[in-house]
Protein backbone atom coordinates (compact mmCIF):
# COMPACT_ATOMS: atom_id res chain seq x y z
CA UNK A 1 0.00 0.00 0.00
CA UNK A 2 0.87 3.43 -0.61
CA UNK A 3 -0.06 6.22 2.05
CA UNK A 4 -1.26 9.02 0.49
CA UNK A 5 -2.25 12.47 2.46
CA UNK A 6 -4.70 14.86 0.60
CA UNK A 7 -4.92 18.14 1.98
CA UNK A 8 -8.25 20.84 1.56
CA UNK A 9 -9.59 23.65 3.97
CA UNK A 10 -12.92 22.41 4.57
CA UNK A 11 -15.26 19.78 3.44
CA UNK A 12 -18.29 22.51 2.38
CA UNK A 13 -20.87 21.32 0.00
CA UNK A 14 -19.56 21.23 -3.54
CA UNK A 15 -17.39 19.99 -6.17
CA UNK A 16 -13.76 20.51 -4.96
CA UNK A 17 -14.71 18.18 -1.59
CA UNK A 18 -16.64 15.79 -3.25
CA UNK A 19 -14.28 15.51 -5.97
CA UNK A 20 -11.63 14.60 -3.00
CA UNK A 21 -13.57 12.24 -1.07
CA UNK A 22 -14.38 10.57 -4.45
CA UNK A 23 -10.71 10.48 -5.18
CA UNK A 24 -9.46 9.04 -1.80
CA UNK A 25 -12.62 6.19 -1.75
CA UNK A 26 -12.09 5.06 -5.55
CA UNK A 27 -8.81 5.14 -5.56
CA UNK A 28 -7.95 2.82 -2.09
CA UNK A 29 -8.85 -0.52 -3.97
CA UNK A 30 -6.04 0.29 -6.45
CA UNK A 31 -3.24 0.21 -3.35
CA UNK A 32 -3.65 4.18 -2.23
CA UNK A 33 -4.16 4.52 1.15
CA UNK A 34 -5.16 7.82 2.20
CA UNK A 35 -6.48 10.57 4.77
CA UNK A 36 -7.88 13.99 4.25
CA UNK A 37 -6.30 16.62 6.74
CA UNK A 38 -9.28 19.23 6.78
CA UNK A 39 -10.47 21.92 8.71
CA UNK A 40 -13.34 20.17 10.37
CA UNK A 41 -16.51 22.70 10.99
CA UNK A 42 -19.90 22.13 12.71
CA UNK A 43 -21.51 23.67 10.06
CA UNK A 44 -20.46 21.47 7.68
CA UNK A 45 -21.53 18.44 9.67
CA UNK A 46 -23.54 16.82 6.99
CA UNK A 47 -20.73 17.15 4.89
CA UNK A 48 -18.31 15.23 7.11
CA UNK A 49 -20.85 12.13 8.29
CA UNK A 50 -21.14 11.56 4.43
CA UNK A 51 -17.59 11.43 4.09
CA UNK A 52 -16.99 9.20 6.74
CA UNK A 53 -19.96 6.94 6.09
CA UNK A 54 -18.04 6.51 2.55
CA UNK A 55 -14.72 5.59 4.49
CA UNK A 56 -12.90 8.28 4.42
CA UNK A 57 -10.70 8.59 7.15
CA UNK A 58 -10.79 12.42 8.10
CA UNK A 59 -8.15 13.82 10.51
CA UNK A 60 -9.12 17.56 12.10
CA UNK A 61 -6.80 20.22 11.47
CA UNK A 62 -8.00 23.13 13.12
CA UNK A 63 -6.24 26.40 11.85
CA UNK A 64 -7.29 25.50 8.49
CA UNK A 65 -9.95 27.84 7.07
CA UNK A 66 -11.04 29.67 4.01
CA UNK A 67 -10.28 32.77 4.52
CA UNK A 68 -6.38 34.64 4.95
CA UNK A 69 -5.67 35.04 8.42
CA UNK A 70 -1.75 35.25 8.91
CA UNK A 71 -1.24 33.90 12.29
CA UNK A 72 -4.03 30.82 11.53
CA UNK A 73 -2.15 29.74 8.83
CA UNK A 74 1.20 30.09 10.25
CA UNK A 75 -0.56 27.46 12.80
CA UNK A 76 -2.12 25.50 9.90
CA UNK A 77 1.70 24.95 8.09
CA UNK A 78 3.01 23.63 11.85
CA UNK A 79 0.20 21.66 12.13
CA UNK A 80 0.03 19.90 8.62
CA UNK A 81 4.23 19.44 8.96
CA UNK A 82 3.54 17.72 11.94
CA UNK A 83 1.38 15.46 10.70
CA UNK A 84 2.92 14.99 7.91
CA UNK A 85 5.66 13.78 10.28
CA UNK A 86 3.85 11.77 11.74
CA UNK A 87 1.85 9.72 9.00
CA UNK A 88 4.94 9.84 6.41
CA UNK A 89 3.05 9.71 3.56
CA UNK A 90 4.81 9.05 0.33
CA UNK A 91 2.19 11.12 -1.95
CA UNK A 92 0.49 14.11 -0.51
CA UNK A 93 -2.21 15.76 -2.65
CA UNK A 94 -3.14 18.84 -2.03
CA UNK A 95 -6.51 21.11 -3.62
CA UNK A 96 -7.35 24.23 -4.05
CA UNK A 97 -5.39 27.42 -3.34
CA UNK A 98 -4.91 27.63 -0.16
CA UNK A 99 -4.54 24.24 1.09
CA UNK A 100 -2.42 23.72 -1.68
CA UNK A 101 -0.05 25.80 -0.72
CA UNK A 102 0.24 25.61 2.90
CA UNK A 103 0.15 21.61 2.06
CA UNK A 104 2.69 21.93 -0.61
CA UNK A 105 5.46 23.74 1.44
CA UNK A 106 4.67 21.46 4.53
CA UNK A 107 5.18 18.76 2.42
CA UNK A 108 8.37 20.07 0.57
CA UNK A 109 9.77 21.13 4.26
CA UNK A 110 8.70 17.12 5.85
CA UNK A 111 10.60 15.41 2.71
CA UNK A 112 7.57 14.40 1.19
CA UNK A 113 8.71 12.24 -1.72
CA UNK A 114 5.64 12.63 -4.31
CA UNK A 115 3.44 15.53 -4.23
CA UNK A 116 0.30 16.72 -6.70
CA UNK A 117 -1.59 19.80 -6.25
CA UNK A 118 -5.34 19.93 -8.06
CA UNK A 119 -6.35 23.39 -8.14
CA UNK A 120 -10.05 22.69 -8.76
CA UNK A 121 -9.92 25.92 -10.88
CA UNK A 122 -8.22 29.02 -10.30
CA UNK A 123 -8.65 32.42 -8.79
CA UNK A 124 -7.39 34.67 -11.73
CA UNK A 125 -10.23 36.37 -12.64
CA UNK A 126 -13.51 36.64 -11.35
CA UNK A 127 -12.78 36.86 -7.39
CA UNK A 128 -10.64 39.69 -6.76
CA UNK A 129 -9.08 43.29 -7.85
CA UNK A 130 -5.68 43.46 -9.82
CA UNK A 131 -2.64 43.80 -6.68
CA UNK A 132 -4.36 40.43 -4.80
CA UNK A 133 -4.54 38.68 -7.59
CA UNK A 134 -1.16 38.96 -8.32
CA UNK A 135 -0.14 38.15 -5.23
CA UNK A 136 -1.77 35.12 -5.65
CA UNK A 137 -0.31 34.09 -9.25
CA UNK A 138 3.24 34.95 -7.67
CA UNK A 139 2.23 32.19 -5.29
CA UNK A 140 1.07 29.53 -7.39
CA UNK A 141 4.70 29.87 -9.47
CA UNK A 142 6.26 29.61 -5.95
CA UNK A 143 4.34 26.49 -5.05
CA UNK A 144 4.80 24.73 -8.56
CA UNK A 145 8.04 24.14 -8.07
CA UNK A 146 7.50 22.12 -5.30
CA UNK A 147 5.22 19.98 -7.10
CA UNK A 148 5.27 16.64 -9.38
CA UNK A 149 1.82 16.90 -10.77
CA UNK A 150 -0.58 19.66 -11.25
CA UNK A 151 -4.39 18.13 -12.23
CA UNK A 152 -6.42 20.73 -13.70
CA UNK A 153 -10.02 19.87 -14.17
CA UNK A 154 -9.91 21.17 -18.41
CA UNK A 155 -7.38 21.37 -20.82
CA UNK A 156 -8.42 25.09 -20.50
CA UNK A 157 -7.02 25.55 -17.33
CA UNK A 158 -3.50 23.85 -17.84
CA UNK A 159 -3.59 26.86 -20.40
CA UNK A 160 -4.64 29.30 -18.41
CA UNK A 161 -1.91 28.45 -15.48
CA UNK A 162 0.40 28.04 -18.06
CA UNK A 163 -0.59 31.36 -19.78
CA UNK A 164 0.90 32.72 -16.49
CA UNK A 165 3.73 31.27 -16.46
CA UNK A 166 2.81 28.47 -13.62
CA UNK A 167 4.81 25.40 -13.90
CA UNK A 168 5.95 23.55 -16.85
CA UNK A 169 3.40 21.52 -19.62
CA UNK A 170 5.04 18.06 -18.46
CA UNK A 171 3.83 18.53 -15.35
CA UNK A 172 0.11 19.09 -15.78
CA UNK A 173 -2.43 16.33 -15.99
CA UNK A 174 -6.56 17.02 -17.14
CA UNK A 175 -9.42 14.92 -14.88
CA UNK A 176 -12.22 16.27 -14.54
CA UNK A 177 -14.32 16.54 -11.26
CA UNK A 178 -16.50 12.80 -11.89
CA UNK A 179 -19.89 13.11 -11.80
CA UNK A 180 -21.93 9.65 -10.79
CA UNK A 181 -24.33 10.20 -13.80
CA UNK A 182 -25.59 7.22 -13.42
CA UNK A 183 -26.61 7.29 -9.86
CA UNK A 184 -27.81 10.37 -10.47
CA UNK A 185 -30.58 9.21 -13.62
CA UNK A 186 -31.46 6.55 -11.32
CA UNK A 187 -32.17 9.30 -8.25
CA UNK A 188 -34.21 11.61 -10.19
CA UNK A 189 -37.93 11.26 -9.95
CA UNK A 190 -40.25 12.13 -12.96
CA UNK A 191 -41.03 16.05 -13.66
CA UNK A 192 -43.96 16.47 -12.36
CA UNK A 193 -43.25 14.45 -9.06
CA UNK A 194 -40.60 16.76 -8.93
CA UNK A 195 -42.53 19.91 -9.49
CA UNK A 196 -44.80 18.55 -7.30
CA UNK A 197 -42.55 18.55 -4.23
CA UNK A 198 -41.13 21.95 -4.87
CA UNK A 199 -44.57 24.05 -5.76
CA UNK A 200 -44.58 24.54 -9.19
CA UNK A 201 -46.44 24.70 -11.45
CA UNK A 202 -46.80 22.19 -14.09
CA UNK A 203 -46.74 24.36 -17.36
CA UNK A 204 -43.85 26.60 -15.90
CA UNK A 205 -40.76 27.44 -17.88
CA UNK A 206 -38.27 26.45 -14.78
CA UNK A 207 -34.65 27.56 -14.86
CA UNK A 208 -32.56 25.98 -12.96
CA UNK A 209 -29.32 27.07 -11.24
CA UNK A 210 -26.97 25.49 -8.41
CA UNK A 211 -23.88 26.57 -6.25
CA UNK A 212 -23.20 28.94 -3.18
CA UNK A 213 -24.44 32.01 -3.63
CA UNK A 214 -21.33 34.17 -4.12
CA UNK A 215 -20.62 37.05 -6.27
CA UNK A 216 -17.85 34.62 -8.51
CA UNK A 217 -21.28 32.37 -9.38
CA UNK A 218 -22.89 35.39 -11.21
CA UNK A 219 -26.25 34.67 -9.74
CA UNK A 220 -27.02 38.22 -9.75
CA UNK A 221 -26.83 38.60 -13.33
CA UNK A 222 -29.28 35.61 -13.75
CA UNK A 223 -31.53 37.80 -11.38
CA UNK A 224 -31.02 40.21 -13.33
CA UNK A 225 -31.95 38.95 -16.36
CA UNK A 226 -34.97 37.77 -14.57
CA UNK A 227 -37.39 40.70 -16.07
CA UNK A 228 -36.50 40.23 -19.41
CA UNK A 229 -36.83 36.71 -19.54
CA UNK A 230 -40.40 36.75 -18.06
CA UNK A 231 -41.20 39.75 -20.62
CA UNK A 232 -40.51 36.97 -23.15
CA UNK A 233 -41.43 34.05 -21.58
CA UNK A 234 -44.14 34.70 -19.02
CA UNK A 235 -44.53 31.22 -17.54
CA UNK A 236 -40.77 31.66 -16.52
CA UNK A 237 -39.47 30.79 -13.01
CA UNK A 238 -36.16 30.78 -11.09
CA UNK A 239 -35.09 27.93 -9.15
CA UNK A 240 -32.03 28.54 -7.28
CA UNK A 241 -30.30 25.64 -5.54
CA UNK A 242 -28.00 26.76 -2.94
CA UNK A 243 -27.05 28.80 -0.03
CA UNK A 244 -24.37 31.42 0.66
CA UNK A 245 -23.73 35.22 1.72
CA UNK A 246 -25.45 36.72 -1.34
CA UNK A 247 -28.61 35.22 -0.58
CA UNK A 248 -30.40 38.37 1.15
CA UNK A 249 -29.35 40.70 -1.96
CA UNK A 250 -30.44 38.83 -4.48
CA UNK A 251 -33.88 38.30 -3.03
CA UNK A 252 -33.79 41.79 -2.30
CA UNK A 253 -32.88 42.69 -5.46
CA UNK A 254 -35.68 40.52 -7.56
CA UNK A 255 -38.15 42.61 -5.00
CA UNK A 256 -36.53 45.74 -6.22
CA UNK A 257 -37.05 44.31 -9.68
CA UNK A 258 -40.70 43.25 -9.11
CA UNK A 259 -39.68 40.05 -9.90
CA UNK A 260 -39.79 37.76 -6.64
CA UNK A 261 -42.38 36.11 -6.63
CA UNK A 262 -40.73 34.44 -10.00
CA UNK A 263 -37.68 33.56 -7.99
CA UNK A 264 -37.19 30.53 -5.61
CA UNK A 265 -33.84 30.20 -3.56
CA UNK A 266 -34.18 26.83 -1.67
CA UNK A 267 -31.06 26.88 0.29
CA UNK A 268 -28.78 24.03 0.43
CA UNK A 269 -29.08 20.48 -0.52
CA UNK A 270 -27.71 17.09 -0.88
CA UNK A 271 -31.04 15.92 -3.24
CA UNK A 272 -29.27 17.48 -6.14
CA UNK A 273 -31.24 15.01 -8.74
CA UNK A 274 -34.38 15.83 -7.18
CA UNK A 275 -34.08 19.26 -8.00
CA UNK A 276 -32.73 19.16 -11.13
CA UNK A 277 -35.55 17.03 -12.29
CA UNK A 278 -38.13 20.04 -11.87
CA UNK A 279 -36.29 21.93 -14.66
CA UNK A 280 -36.37 22.65 -18.29
CA UNK A 281 -32.95 24.39 -18.55
CA UNK A 282 -29.49 24.99 -16.38
CA UNK A 283 -28.11 28.55 -16.36
CA UNK A 284 -24.54 29.02 -15.40
CA UNK A 285 -23.52 32.56 -15.51
CA UNK A 286 -20.36 32.17 -13.57
CA UNK A 287 -17.56 34.91 -13.62
CA UNK A 288 -15.13 32.20 -13.28
CA UNK A 289 -15.41 28.38 -12.98
CA UNK A 290 -12.94 25.54 -12.92
CA UNK A 291 -15.28 23.04 -14.80
CA UNK A 292 -18.82 23.25 -13.66
CA UNK A 293 -19.72 20.59 -11.96
CA UNK A 294 -23.09 21.29 -11.84
CA UNK A 295 -23.42 21.40 -15.80
CA UNK A 296 -22.65 17.97 -15.67
CA UNK A 297 -24.91 17.29 -13.01
CA UNK A 298 -27.98 19.31 -15.25
CA UNK A 299 -26.65 17.54 -18.38
CA UNK A 300 -26.49 14.22 -17.02
CA UNK A 301 -30.62 14.28 -16.87
CA UNK A 302 -30.89 15.39 -19.96
CA UNK A 303 -31.09 19.39 -19.63
CA UNK A 304 -29.51 21.90 -21.70
CA UNK A 305 -27.56 24.49 -20.45
CA UNK A 306 -26.77 28.55 -20.91
CA UNK A 307 -23.68 29.22 -19.38
CA UNK A 308 -20.60 31.98 -19.97
CA UNK A 309 -17.32 30.90 -21.65
CA UNK A 310 -15.39 31.33 -18.91
CA UNK A 311 -12.41 29.16 -17.63
CA UNK A 312 -13.44 25.13 -18.25
CA UNK A 313 -17.24 26.42 -18.92
CA UNK A 314 -16.37 25.84 -22.81
CA UNK A 315 -14.73 22.27 -22.33
CA UNK A 316 -18.24 21.14 -20.86
CA UNK A 317 -20.88 22.69 -22.93
CA UNK A 318 -20.71 22.37 -26.68
CA UNK A 319 -22.46 25.91 -28.21
CA UNK A 320 -25.13 24.93 -30.29
CA UNK A 321 -24.83 21.14 -29.42
CA UNK A 322 -25.72 20.82 -25.90
CA UNK A 323 -26.72 24.00 -24.84
CA UNK A 324 -25.79 28.44 -25.30
CA UNK A 325 -22.53 29.98 -24.40
CA UNK A 326 -22.84 33.78 -23.80
CA UNK A 327 -20.38 36.34 -22.51
CA UNK A 328 -19.90 36.66 -19.21
CA UNK A 329 -21.33 39.68 -17.24
CA UNK A 330 -23.99 40.32 -19.76
CA UNK A 331 -27.29 39.71 -18.04
CA UNK A 332 -28.89 40.63 -21.45
CA UNK A 333 -27.00 38.15 -23.56
CA UNK A 334 -28.13 35.55 -20.92
CA UNK A 335 -31.70 36.51 -20.67
CA UNK A 336 -31.88 36.08 -24.97
CA UNK A 337 -30.19 32.31 -24.88
CA UNK A 338 -32.71 31.38 -21.75
CA UNK A 339 -35.42 33.11 -23.39
CA UNK A 340 -35.08 31.44 -27.05
CA UNK A 341 -35.17 28.23 -25.33
CA UNK A 342 -37.74 28.43 -23.42
CA UNK A 343 -40.05 29.72 -26.27
CA UNK A 344 -38.78 26.53 -28.14
CA UNK A 345 -39.69 22.88 -26.60
CA UNK A 346 -38.02 20.82 -29.84
CA UNK A 347 -35.05 22.61 -29.05
CA UNK A 348 -34.46 22.17 -25.60
CA UNK A 349 -35.39 18.67 -26.20
CA UNK A 350 -32.88 17.86 -28.63
CA UNK A 351 -30.33 20.15 -27.04
CA UNK A 352 -30.92 17.75 -24.00
CA UNK A 353 -30.45 14.49 -25.72
CA UNK A 354 -26.94 16.10 -27.09
CA UNK A 355 -26.07 16.89 -23.20
CA UNK A 356 -27.44 13.69 -21.64
CA UNK A 357 -24.83 11.64 -23.86
CA UNK A 358 -21.90 14.32 -23.31
CA UNK A 359 -21.86 14.02 -19.80
CA UNK A 360 -20.44 10.70 -20.01
CA UNK A 361 -17.24 12.19 -20.42
CA UNK A 362 -16.84 13.92 -17.61
CA UNK A 363 -18.11 10.58 -15.17
CA UNK A 364 -17.11 9.31 -11.94
CA UNK A 365 -15.50 6.79 -14.51
CA UNK A 366 -13.71 8.20 -16.80
CA UNK A 367 -12.24 11.12 -13.96
CA UNK A 368 -10.91 7.65 -11.61
CA UNK A 369 -9.38 5.59 -14.28
CA UNK A 370 -7.59 9.19 -15.05
CA UNK A 371 -6.72 10.15 -12.19
CA UNK A 372 -5.46 6.26 -11.43
CA UNK A 373 -3.09 6.94 -14.20
CA UNK A 374 -1.51 9.90 -12.43
CA UNK A 375 -1.11 8.21 -9.80
CA UNK A 376 0.53 4.98 -10.89
CA UNK A 377 2.82 6.48 -13.39
CA UNK A 378 4.28 9.51 -10.46
CA UNK A 379 4.56 5.88 -8.10
CA UNK A 380 6.36 4.57 -10.93
CA UNK A 381 8.51 7.17 -11.52
CA UNK A 382 9.36 7.83 -7.84
CA UNK A 383 10.23 4.20 -7.30
CA UNK A 384 6.89 3.76 -4.91
CA UNK A 385 6.49 0.81 -5.81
Amino acid sequence: MIRVLHVLTRLALGGSSENTVATIVGLAPAGYAAGLAVGLAESEAAVVADARRRGCRLVDVPALGREVRPLADLAALGQLWALIRRERPQIVHTHTSKAGFLGRLAARLARVPAVIHQPHGHVFYGYWGAPRTALYVALERWAARWTDRIVTLTERGTEEHLARDIGRPAQYATVPSGVPTAALRAAAPTRAAARARLGLAPDAYIVAALGRLVPVKGFDLLVEALPRLAGEVPAARVLLVGEGPERAALEARARALGVAARLSVTGATTEIAAHLAAADVLAAPSRNEGMGRALVEAMALGLPVVATAVGGIPAVVVDGACGRLVPAGDAGALAAALAALGRDARLRETLGRAAAARAEAFSTDVALARMRAVYDALARAKGLR
